[in-house]
């Protein structure tokens, strides 16, 4: 198998000034057709182009700025392609059903034989990473949930979103119990705050049937678009969406915005007590066990926060008796 070409910034210049070309040409060819007996006139050269400068850290880079309004994304395999050719046809889908902006793309194609690329606008605002969500902002979050409830699940499988089956929560309830452990062991974490997710109350929050939703199972802050004034503008990254468990997405809020406003989103979005205290659950023991792993690495900055947002206490599991839990959703 042919090795996958390496991206610079030479590869991505000439990618972008053709398209600049192929922008050039067919605006010269509406402008022709549209001046009756004029003339074609074409400028020679497209001169240096905009400026383009890697996204990302790292040896490979593959997603770039173009310029301060657009982004592009190469992808670096063929399994990548086929996610994200499946992106772009899903974004189409979910973007008339979310109140926030999904990325647009204004030009794809291959940017190496088998390997796709687009060019997308940029969502104007800051990393879910760098501002907080204010009250306004948890109320778009839970239009995204509702929109992504009412995308039909059947469409979302023609264009090939996989189905995933839901997690057991009493295995990753186990698994973080050991991790909590080494976790206590480094001063970094309370193990006995898991006591209160006994064996029992991990059954109670099993999925529910027939509960699958389109999901877009990574909703980091990295992933969505804030801006200064706590407004949710757009959500990044839906190459990774599945039709699955609504909680995984509860969860993922949870470690983005911190588990009070991400229950309060779930709730406002029409979600039950049983799918939010499933997906704070979910979030906590997944942090548990990625901070443990993270501790044998250089940077355990992000896990740390992550775990302090999904450990920040709600009222809904004081106030919750997990047998008599709500199963709407």
């Amino acid at each position: 198998m042919t090795q996958a070409p390496t991206p610079t910034a030479d590869t991505v210049r000439r990618l972008v000034l053709s398209l600049l070309e192929d922008a050039k040409d067919a605006k010269d060819a509406r402008d022709v057709r549209g001046s009756r007996g004029g003339k074609e006139t074409r400028q020679g050269g497209s001169g240096s182009g905009p400026d383009v400068r890697p996204a990302t850290q790292g040896a490979e880079p593959v997603t770039w700025w173009v310029g301060t309004r657009h982004v592009l994304r190469l992808a670096p395999d063929r399994e990548a392609t086929l996610r994200q050719r499946r992106e772009l046809r899903l974004r189409d889908l979910v973007r008339p059903h979310v109140p926030v902006a999904v990325p647009a793309s204004v030009a794809h194609g291959e940017w190496a034989p088998g390997l796709s690329y687009t060019l997308d606008t940029k969502v104007p605002g800051g990393s879910g990473e760098e501002h907080d969500v204010s009250a306004v902002g948890e109320a778009d979050l839970a239009g995204l949930l509702t929109g992504l409830r009412e995308v039909p699940v059947r469409q979302a499988e023609t264009l090939g979103v996989p189905r995933a089956a839901p997690r057991s929560l009493e295995a990753l309830r186990r698994t973080a119990v050991r991790a909590a452990e080494r976790l206590a062991a480094a001063d970094e974490f309370d193990a006995a705050r898991l006591n209160q997710l006994t064996p029992p109350a991990a059954s109670q929050l099993a999925a529910q049937p027939g509960s699958a939703v389109l999901t877009h199972h990574t909703l980091t802050g990295g992933h969505l678009v804030v801006s200064a004034d706590g407004r949710v503008r757009g959500v990044l990254g839906w190459a990774g969406a599945v039709v699955g468990d609504p909680a995984e997405d509860i969860a993922g809020l949870a470690l983005a915005v911190g588990s009070p406003a991400a229950v309060r989103a779930a709730t406002l979005a029409g979600y039950g007590a049983r799918p939010c205290l499933r997906g704070l659950w979910l979030a906590r023991c997944d942090t548990v066990v990625h901070l443990a792993e993270a501790l044998t690495g250089k940077n355990a900055t992000l896990p740390r926060t992550r775990l302090r947002r999904a450990w920040e206490p709600i009222l809904l599991e004081r106030v919750t008796d997990l047998g008599d839990a709500d199963d709407a959703l």
